[in-house]
């Protein structure tokens, strides 16, 4: 993808804390940017509800209180949480457009696959989690740091956000890039 918005991926992936406890995470990722619109941590399954909090979310981060003036696409893998009916004309009714990969193929949805590898390399697998409630505290600092800080190849080795912001710049001043 050459411009931002125009296909956002989700994907959900699941850790266990200290005490046993195991948190499972939703996310939504624009595949231009890499940038994590949203999330959501929760100690039950992955459901269609979770789903449409992370959609309302990210529309949100990008949008505010409008609607994408062109559908954006929405990637996901088979699970049960994406098909759901509900789902789908919840995604159409933020103009969302939902899209499904391949049956048995999660490389299809590569991004995805590849920030859940770098979350939990990089930030679970370091980051304090003797509880559900401190894991979370901890997840959202996480997701905050990879957005601001994370480098990636894809964007130049700029995180989502300085990719984000340096876009914003082009055309216009130097003084104005620096109000950004």
């Amino acid at each position: 993808m050459k411009e931002s918005n125009q296909r956002w991926c989700s994907d959900g992936f699941e850790f266990c804390c200290d005490n046993g406890e195991r948190l499972r995470v939703t996310f939504a990722l624009d595949c231009c940017d890499r940038e994590a619109l949203h999330w959501a941590v929760t100690t039950g399954g992955f459901n269609s509800e979770t789903v449409q909090d992370v959609m309302l979310g990210a529309v949100e981060r990008r949008f505010g209180n409008d609607l994408p003036s062109s559908p954006v696409e929405w990637l996901t893998d088979n699970g049960s949480c994406y098909r759901a009916n509900e789902t789908r004309q919840f995604a159409r009714m933020l103009g969302l457009e939902p899209k499904h990969t391949a049956v048995r193929s999660p490389e299809s949805n590569g991004i995805a696959e590849s920030f859940v590898k770098t979350i939990k390399r990089d930030y679970i697998s370091i980051m304090p989690k003797p509880d559900g409630l401190t894991a979370a505290k901890n997840l959202a600092e996480a997701f905050e740091h990879y957005n601001e800080w994370h480098p990636h190849s894809a964007l130049g080795y700029r995180s989502p956000r300085e990719y984000l912001r340096q876009r914003a710049c082009n055309g216009l001043s130097d003084n104005r890039c620096l109000e950004i």
